[in-house]
């Protein structure tokens, strides 16, 4: 990766101060290792799209644009974040969560001195024994939903941020309604172990 990558935190700051070249700058310095990546990792569906670099692309910028404000150690620290996300995104094989993503961010707009902190150099000593508010910890879920498995996070969103019943869900995604409420039971589990891993300062499943 070289050097070059520790300009990532400078940059994050420079975005989260409104700096919008420093969003250009980001993706220009990672977005050839990330698509690299995430062609190793797609399967034959995504293979027969020509338009996948583009896709993986445009899944990038969103997630900048959109998500919670967060800060991170290095490079290769985001790497690993937008490697995930992208890749759970393109399971998705649709729209539907990019634009519920947007609906957050227009309904739940984050104070401007909002960061997420990734690294937890920066957690112990910039905000030691404190309690998070309601706003953090709306946050810390935005995030976490970007890693969960997509059908897992398409439950949770329906039943948690739509107010839709289990019956309702289950026929839109072919499963009772009963199935249903055992797979939300699991994935309020899992997006609660997601945060966790998150703010500890790792990514879901990565051993550091």
């Amino acid at each position: 990766m070289g050097d070059v990558t520790d300009a990532t935190p400078v940059l994050l700051d420079r975005w989260h101060s409104g700096d919008e070249h420093a969003l250009g700058a980001l993706v220009a310095l990672h977005l050839p290792w990330l698509r690299d990546h995430v062609k190793h990792r797609l399967g034959g569906f995504l293979r027969q799209h020509a338009e996948a670099d583009d896709y993986v692309q445009d899944a990038v910028l969103d997630f900048i644009r959109d998500a919670p404000r967060f800060q991170v150690r290095d490079g290769m620290h985001l790497r690993g974040l937008l490697a995930r996300v992208v890749e759970n995104t393109l399971r998705d094989r649709n729209d539907w969560f990019r634009a519920k993503r947007r609906d957050f961010s227009r309904n739940a707009p984050l104070p401007t001195d909002s960061v997420l902190l990734l690294d937890p150099k920066l957690q112990r000593s910039t905000t030691p024994s404190r309690d998070a508010t309601k706003t953090e910890v709306r946050d810390w879920v935005r995030l976490a939903l970007e890693l969960l498995d997509p059908e897992d996070r398409k439950i949770l969103v329906a039943r948690e941020y739509e107010d839709r019943s289990f019956v309702a869900i289950g026929d839109e995604i072919g499963m009772t309604a009963n199935a249903v409420r055992m797979r939300w039971q699991r994935a309020v589990a899992r997006l609660s172990e997601v945060m966790l891993e998150l703010r500890a300062g790792r990514l879901p499943g990565q051993l550091e």
